[in-house]
């Protein structure tokens, strides 16, 4: 009898409570959420898109559980989704497809080749029937179809199928003229024969060029290459990039197992403060056969220096003698009526962006907006490789985003009186904006009720309030009907993964679910919905964070920290995470007792300027101090114990993990730092330069960013993982910390590689063995 009631009284303590599982399941293990996600989850809905007559919506998806997904169909006219045959799947295109002006034709690429559509008419006609592939179809305003074609740009005329080529760029320099040695010219002189042969081949030579068809001429690259190429609206002009790569050392990942038995090396990339290519834009007068190279070199601040240049007056260079600053050039956009191109332009170093007009008669640059950015010009839709930009229906608007309020907002400015209006205001970003077809409206995804949701919005072109048209909260990606009357969704939650859903284009529609992704064993499981806090930082700044708990938590029990990677990337946000087996081991974690916190730190996406630049010369800085307010938000408002804390995270994640540890020995019993970068200098140029600059201009920023400096600070328990090949965080960065580990003596260490494994791992097994030592330094390190 003592001993049943002493039973009862134990199971009544908190510290026994918080490992009782959620009932009605099996147990998670780490075997079993390592696996292939779409093998025991299930395949989420992608590449989404319709039919034109609006009433299909294709999707890749694999409810079979097949090898590879397959492309379905949902009929809008029967409710009924099922598999593609393959023969219709061979006429859907690649892409989304490229309309003429008035949305009456359509141009789209099928199995590499071109294909146009009169959708008043329902005529349909091939194109081209090349080996290679056709990219960048586009209308002129001649009614011909451009593309480009092997690095050169040609034109179609629907009507008659004639295809001409319109540039021919060749490598290396052009070929000296005919220059005639002293004794050719004798030899001339001298013999009738030799001068009767050579009017007989000069008049050959002639009459082949003359009956023949007309071929372009050639443009010599020389010791360039060709970048991106365009076609004016009129077909007069052509305006393309080139680009030379600068010297420089090239890294080599080498690889153990492999096919052949011997090791192998591939070349990888260059490390930061690699001098980036030289890149010209160049416009091409077709009818004059005359080369025009655009000159940046008049644009305001081209010259000006960044502000970090003050901690160095030693080197800062002289400003009498400052060049002005390489840049590089977006995609052109050309105005529908007349051959004038909207471009932006963005110094090198990436502290400005300007947005221009391109006329390409005179190859001038006439400026509309100038953003600068002491830290890096970046957020939604500004940056190079991400621009969203165009032309209102007028044709005297472009339109763009700017971060000059500090979040990503929608900008318009009239290119005749240069009149700026900001279209969106607020403490929230604007993602993936385009206009309706009729022009009267802009469509767009934002984080406008919450930092970690994202609703679908309508606009009026001339501004006004955001009407929201999704329903769920989480995440919505969208893609609208050509007739703009019905919206493909692909929604997600937090705990619960991507499925696609049909709504009406209207606010209030109720949106119909049209897949079931999930296995029947990924929901025997319970999953947990986070609760999505805040706490305050040390700076006054709120931080956002995903909070897992046991449901009867012990107290003073163990917590741990998990660091998102890439630095400018959201995830304490509610829908389905990119780190989704991370959030499958938070589950394990709080079946075993423990508290996680998963917070968007300093350098996180969604939450403005100010928030993503909050890393620039310094990382470790604030980000790494926001996982130290994070450690007092659990010990005080959670009742964690400050000695059972660990943190653990990949690529930058891993980066932080060590700073944690090496730089605040104590506060952290354990940490696993995952794929991480040890030393930025090492790291590539295009991610690195934006934050730090570079090793030989900002030496300061290198140093205080990167954790091998600070390594005789370890002594808590420390696991590293690293992939052998990985061409990211190269696997030096790691073995360099560990000789570094040995010189000074550290013991509490360990390091576990992975031959066959690159930055994100594959193989289940691979994730199985790193997630189990990841668990046991916990279970180790944190249950003291």
């Amino acid at each position: 009898m003592k001993l049943i009631l002493a039973l009862l009284f134990l199971m009544w303590l908190p510290g026994l409570q918080a490992f009782a599982q959620p009932q009605n399941h099996r147990p998670l293990t780490i075997e079993k959420i390592m696996q292939d996600p779409e093998k025991w989850i299930g395949t989420e809905p992608d590449r989404i898109f319709w039919n034109e007559a609006s009433d299909v919506v294709y999707f890749d998806w694999n409810a079979e559980q097949d090898t590879l997904p397959s492309r379905y169909c949902f009929s809008l006219k029967n409710g009924i989704t099922a598999k593609v045959p393959a023969a219709e799947k061979a006429r859907l295109p690649e892409e989304r497809g490229i309309y003429d002006a008035g949305f009456g034709r359509k141009v789209e690429v099928r199995n590499g080749n071109l294909f146009w559509i009169d959708l008043k008419k329902g005529r349909e006609r091939q194109l081209t029937d090349f080996a290679g592939r056709v990219s960048q179809p586009a209308f002129t305003a001649c009614g011909k179809v451009s593309f480009v074609y092997h690095q050169n740009l040609f034109w179609v005329d629907p009507e008659t199928g004639l295809i001409s080529q319109l540039t021919d760029f060749v490598a290396g320099e052009a070929p000296a003229g005919s220059r005639q040695t002293w004794l050719e010219k004798q030899q001339q002189q001298l013999f009738e024969v030799l001068r009767e042969r050579d009017r007989l081949q000069k008049t050959h030579e002639y009459r082949q060029t003359t009956e023949s068809a007309a071929k372009p001429e050639k443009i010599y690259l020389g010791k360039e290459r060709l970048g991106n190429v365009w076609l004016a609206p009129t077909g007069k002009y052509v305006v393309f990039t080139t680009f030379e790569n600068q010297p420089g050392r090239e890294t080599s990942v080498t690889h153990f197992v492999t096919g052949s038995g011997y090791t192998e090396g591939r070349s990888a990339r260059a490390k930061v403060g690699a001098v980036p290519a030289a890149v010209k834009l160049v416009v091409w007068d077709r009818a004059a056969n005359q080369l025009l190279t655009v000159q940046p070199d008049s644009l305001p601040g081209v010259k000006e220096l960044p502000d970090f240049w003050n901690d160095y007056p030693e080197k800062r260079p002289d400003a009498n003698r400052i060049s002005p600053r390489p840049v590089s050039f977006s995609a052109l956009i050309w105005n529908k009526t007349r051959d004038l191109a909207l471009v932006s332009v963005y110094s090198r170093d990436n502290k400005d962006r300007w947005v221009c007009l391109l006329d390409p008669a005179t190859g001038q640059l006439e400026l509309l907006d100038r953003q600068r950015d002491e830290a890096w010009i970046g957020g939604p839709g500004i940056s190079n490789w991400g621009q969203r930009a165009g032309w209102l229906p007028d044709n005297e608007t472009v339109w763009f985003q700017s971060e000059e309020s500090g979040y990503s907002h929608l900008v318009t400015v009239n290119i005749r009186n240069k009149h700026r209006r900001a279209l969106t205001s607020g403490r929230w970003e604007v993602y993936e904006p385009f206009l309706s077809r009729d022009g009267k409206f802009f469509y767009f995804t934002a984080n406008l009720k919450h930092p970690g949701i994202r609703h679908f919005y309508r606009l009026p072109a001339d501004g006004g309030q955001p009407v929201q048209i999704t329903q769920a909260d989480g995440g919505n990606e969208v893609t609208l009907s050509p007739d703009e009357k019905w919206l493909a969704i692909r929604h997600s939650t937090a705990n619960r993964p991507w499925e696609l859903y049909l709504q009406e284009n209207k606010p209030g529609a109720q949106p119909r679910q049209l897949t079931h992704s999930l296995s029947p064993a990924f929901e025997s499981y319970p999953w947990r919905m986070p609760r999505f806090v805040t706490f305050e930082a040390a700076d006054g700044e709120t931080v956002h964070a995903r909070l897992y708990r046991p449901e009867q938590p012990a107290q003073q029990g163990p917590a741990v920290i998990f660091v998102h990677g890439a630095g400018y990337l959201q995830n304490a946000h509610q829908w389905w995470s990119s780190y989704s087996r991370e959030y499958l081991f938070h589950n394990l974690l709080v079946d075993h007792g423990y508290t996680v916190l998963d917070i968007d730190y300093r350098g996180s996406a969604g939450y403005g300027r100010d928030w993503r630049t909050g890393i620039y010369r310094h990382m470790g800085g604030k980000d790494l101090s926001d996982h130290l307010d994070a450690v007092g938000f659990l010990t005080e408002k959670c009742g964690v114990s400050p000695s059972r804390i660990g943190i653990y995270g990949g690529s930058y994640g891993g980066f932080i993990t060590l700073m944690a540890l090496f730089k605040h020995p104590g506060v952290f019993a354990a940490g696993a730092a995952l794929r991480a970068v040890t030393d930025w200098a090492h790291y590539n140029h295009g991610y690195t330069a934006n934050i730090l600059n570079t090793p030989a201009e900002d030496s300061l920023a290198f140093v205080r960013s990167s954790p091998i400096y600070f390594a005789d600070g370890l002594n808590d328990a420390l696991l590293m993982c690293h992939g052998m090949v990985d061409d990211n965080v190269q696997f030096q960065d790691i073995v360099r910390l560990s000789q570094r580990l040995i010189e000074l003596g550290k013991q509490n260490w360990e390091l576990a590689v992975y031959p066959v494994e690159s930055h994100g791992f594959v193989e289940p097994s691979s994730w199985t063995d790193e997630y189990r030592r990841i668990f046991k330094l916990f279970e180790e390190n944190l249950r003291k």
